[in-house]
C-alpha cells in the first residue's frame, strides 16, 4: 500500500523510508490478525467445526471485513502512531475503529447484506469477532510499548525517555540543546528543531535538523511522535508564545519554556530553568533595559533598608538589590515567616552582602528609631503597605495607621537620619481614588512630596498597577477555584486592569530611584490594559480545561472600593517622558505642610477611636472631590 507523502515531505529520506516501512508492516500484520480473528470467531461459535455453507460464508466475507477494518483504522488515525509509544489515546482510537466496523456489520446484517447461501451471519460471530479483534490488535502494540520501556530503563522505576521538539534555533536554543545533549539523566531526547527564520529551515545544528517553521508544529509533532515541545525564545513577544502554546494544546503535547529575560537576570541559560508555560508568559511585556551603572551608583557599598521585605514586591526588591552588592541589606517586615523565608533564600546567594532580618511594625516609631540609629541605612525602599482594596474597606482604621502613619514614620526618620535616597512604592489606585486603600496611598505620596521640599533626602514615589501573581492577587485565587472545580469569579465583564510582572516592576522601581532629584512621582509604562475576563479564560485553558464548559465563569459585581478601570495619572499631574522609555514622571501636586499635617492628625484621632465615618469624611476633604460619592457613608 502506498502511503501519502505530503505530510512527511519535509523529513529526511532515511526517516521517510523507515516510517513508510513501519506503517506497511503494521498494516500487513493487522490484516493477518483481522483475518485470523474472524476465522477464530467462526470456530468458537461452531465449537471448532465449520460446516460447508458457513465455511463458504466465511470465505466470502473475510476479504471484505479485512479491507473495511484496515480502512477504519486508517480513518481513525491508527497508522499515524508508532507502536512503541502506544498509550490510552492509541487504544481509544483502535477501540473506536473496531466498534465502528462491528456496528457497520450489524447494520449490514439488518439490511440482509450478509446472507450467504441462505445463511445469515450469526450475532454471536459478530460479538466474538469484535472482542477478539480489539484484543488482538491492541496486544502487539502494548507488548511493543513494554519492550521499549524495558530497553529505556535500567530498572522499572526510572522514567521513560521523552522525545522533544525544540522551538527556537537561536543562541538560547543552541545553548539549551548543547546542555540537554550532555544531560542524559533528564530523560529527554531532542529529535529536531523549528524556527521561523527561513534561512535556518532544513539546515542542521549539530546532528539535528531544523525541520520547518512553527506553522508546521502540529504536523511535526505527529510525524516525529513528539512528547514535549520546548520553547527556547526568551525575547519572543507574548503573542508569539500564545500562538505556539495554542498549537501545542491542540496537538495534545506537553509544553516547556525557557524563562524570559526577566527571569534570566544572571545571564545564564540552563535546562534546570525549563518550566511549564505560565500565564505570565502571555502578558505581553517587553524586556526592560536598565541603566545598571546608575543603579549601582546609589546602591553599591551602601546600607539599604527594605520595608515589607517579605511581600511580593519587597522580596523581589531584595533579590535584585543583592545583585548590586550593597554593604548591608536590612530585611524589615512584620510577618516573621515571610522574613525568615526571604532571609534563608538570600543566604544562599553568592554575593558578599551582610543580611539583617528585622521583625518590626512600621507604626512603632520608637522601634524604627532604634533601627535607624543602630544600622544607619543610606537608602530606603518603602514597600510595606496594606494593599487589599476590599479588606481595607472593611478595616478602615488599619489602612490609616499602616499606610499613612507607617509611611510618615519611615519617611520622617529618613530625613532625620540623613538618608540619601527614599523610594516609596505607590499604586495606580492613588489616582482619583474610590477606595480607602487608594486614598491612603495618595496621602503617602503627599507625605514624601512634602518632605522632599524641606529635606536633603531625595524622595521619589513610583506608581504602577497590578502585579501579576503577587500574593493576594487574583491569579492564586483563580487557581484555587479551578482546583476546586469552579466557578471562577470575575467582578465585571468589562473590568480592565493594568498588569506587569514582579521582576519588571522592581527593576523599574530601582531605576526610578536613580532618576529622581526629589519630589517626583514616577509612573511606570503599564502597556495596554487587560480585560479581567480574558485573563480568566487564559488561566482556565492553561489548566487544560474549557471556559464555560469544564469551568464556569461567574460575574459577581465590583467589590467595595473597586473601579471598572484604572488610571495612572490625574489630569493635573500631566505626563513627561524621562530618558527611559518605560518610566514617565508626573508633575508634583503637593499640599501645604500645615494643611497636610492637620488633616493627618484628624485622621489619626479618628482611627484611634475607630471612627470610620470621620475617616472617610477626612479622606474626602484631603484627597479631593472625586472621592465624595464613593467614600462618604
Amino acid at each position: 500500500m502506498n502511503l501519502p507523502e505530503s505530510s512527511d515531505s519535509n523529513l529526511p529520506p532515511s526517516i521517510l523510508a523507515r516510517i513508510r516501512w513501519m506503517r506497511l508492516l503494521q498494516i500487513i500484520l493487522d490484516a493477518f490478525l483481522v483475518a485470523l480473528v474472524f476465522i477464530g470467531a467462526y470456530l468458537i461459535r461452531f465449537d471448532g467445526h465449520v460446516d460447508g455453507p458457513y465455511l463458504h460464508q466465511l470465505q466470502v466475507l473475510i476479504p471484505t471485513l479485512v479491507c473495511v477494518r484496515l480502512l477504519a483504522n486508517w480513518g481513525f488515525g491508527v497508522y499515524r502512531r508508532l507502536w512503541r509509544y502506544t498509550g490510552l489515546t492509541e487504544i481509544m482510537e483502535l477501540g473506536c475503529s473496531v466498534l465502528a466496523v462491528s456496528t457497520l456489520v450489524l447494520l449490514a446484517r439488518a439490511a440482509n447484506l450478509t446472507r450467504i447461501d441462505d445463511n445469515q451471519l450469526s450475532f454471536g460471530i459478530i460479538a466474538i469477532d469484535a472482542g477478539l479483534c480489539f484484543l488482538m490488535l491492541t496486544g502487539p502494540r502494548i507488548l511493543r510499548r513494554l519492550q521499549t520501556e524495558h530497553k529505556q530503563r535500567r530498572h522499572w522505576r526510572q522514567p521513560v525517555r521523552r522525545r522533544a521538539l525544540l522551538v527556537g534555533a537561536g543562541d538560547a536554543g543552541q545553548l539549551v540543546l548543547r546542555e540537554m545533549n550532555s544531560r542524559s539523566d533528564l530523560g529527554v531526547d531532542v529529535v529536531g528543531l523549528l524556527d521561523d527564520d527561513p534561512g535556518k529551515v532544513h539546515k542542521r545544528i549539530g546532528s539535528l535538523t531544523v525541520f520547518g517553521t512553527t506553522e508546521d508544529l502540529p504536523k511535526h509533532v505527529e510525524n516525529l511522535v513528539i512528547d514535549q515541545v520546548i520553547i527556547a525564545m526568551p525575547s519572543a513577544p507574548a503573542s508569539e508564545i500564545r500562538r505556539i502554546v495554542d498549537m501545542c494544546r491542540k496537538a495534545e503535547v506537553e509544553t516547556r519554556i525557557l524563562p524570559g529575560l526577566y527571569d534570566l537576570i544572571n545571564g545564564k541559560v540552563s535546562v534546570n530553568q525549563l518550566r511549564e508555560v505560565s500565564i505570565e508568559d502571555l502578558l505581553g511585556r517587553e524586556p526592560v533595559t536598565l541603566d545598571t551603572p546608575a543603579i549601582a551608583g546609589y546602591i553599591e557599598g551602601r546600607t539599604v533598608l527594605v520595608t515589607g521585605a517579605g511581600g511580593s514586591i519587597g522580596s523581589e526588591l531584595c533579590r535584585q538589590i543583592m545583585r548590586f552588592q550593597p554593604k548591608e541589606l536590612l530585611l524589615l517586615g512584620k510577618g516573621e515567616n515571610s522574613i525568615f523565608a526571604i532571609h534563608q533564600e538570600l543566604k544562599g546567594r553568592p554575593e558578599p552582602v551582610e543580611l539583617v532580618p528585622i521583625i518590626a511594625d512600621i507604626r512603632d516609631h520608637n522601634r524604627l528609631f532604634n533601627i535607624f540609629e543602630k544600622h544607619a541605612p543610606q537608602v530606603v525602599f518603602h514597600a510595606a503597605a496594606h494593599k487589599h482594596v476590599p479588606l481595607m474597606e472593611a478595616n478602615v482604621p488599619e489602612a490609616i495607621t499602616n499606610n499613612i502613619r507607617g509611611t510618615q514614620n519611615v519617611a520622617e526618620l529618613s530625613a532625620e537620619f540623613g538618608i540619601e535616597t527614599f523610594v516609596l512604592v505607590s499604586s495606580d489606585k492613588a489616582v482619583n481614588p474610590t477606595s480607602v486603600m487608594g486614598a491612603t496611598k495618595r496621602i503617602a505620596e503627599l507625605v514624601v512630596q512634602d518632605l522632599a521640599r524641606r529635606s536633603k533626602t531625595k524622595y521619589v514615589a513610583v506608581r504602577f498597577g497590578n502585579v501579576l501573581a503577587s500574593r493576594g492577587s487574583v491569579i492564586p485565587v483563580w487557581r484555587q477555584q479551578i482546583a476546586a472545580g469552579g466557578p471562577v469569579t470575575v467582578t465585571h465583564p468589562e473590568a480592565t486592569r493594568y498588569f506587569m510582572l514582579i521582576p519588571e516592576a522592581v527593576q523599574l522601581i530601582m531605576q526610578a530611584g536613580a532618576l529622581g532629584s526629589g519630589g517626583e512621582i514616577f509612573v511606570l509604562d503599564m502597556g495596554n490594559p487587560v480585560k479581567i475576563v480574558d485573563l480568566a479564560h487564559d488561566l482556565i485553558k492553561f489548566s487544560g480545561l474549557r471556559p464555560g464548559q469544564d469551568i464556569e465563569i461567574k460575574f459577581i459585581g465590583l467589590r467595595p472600593g473597586e473601579k471598572l478601570y484604572e488610571e495612572l495619572l490625574t489630569a493635573e499631574e500631566g505626563l513627561t517622558k524621562t530618558s527611559y522609555e518605560k518610566i514617565f514622571v508626573g508633575k508634583p501636586q503637593p499640599l501645604e505642610a500645615a494643611v497636610l499635617n492637620s488633616a493627618m492628625e484628624k485622621l489619626f484621632k479618628c482611627a484611634a477611636t475607630d471612627d470610620e465615618n470621620g475617616i472617610r469624611t477626612s479622606l474626602h476633604e484631603l484627597v479631593g472631590g472625586s472621592l465624595l460619592q464613593e467614600l462618604e457613608v
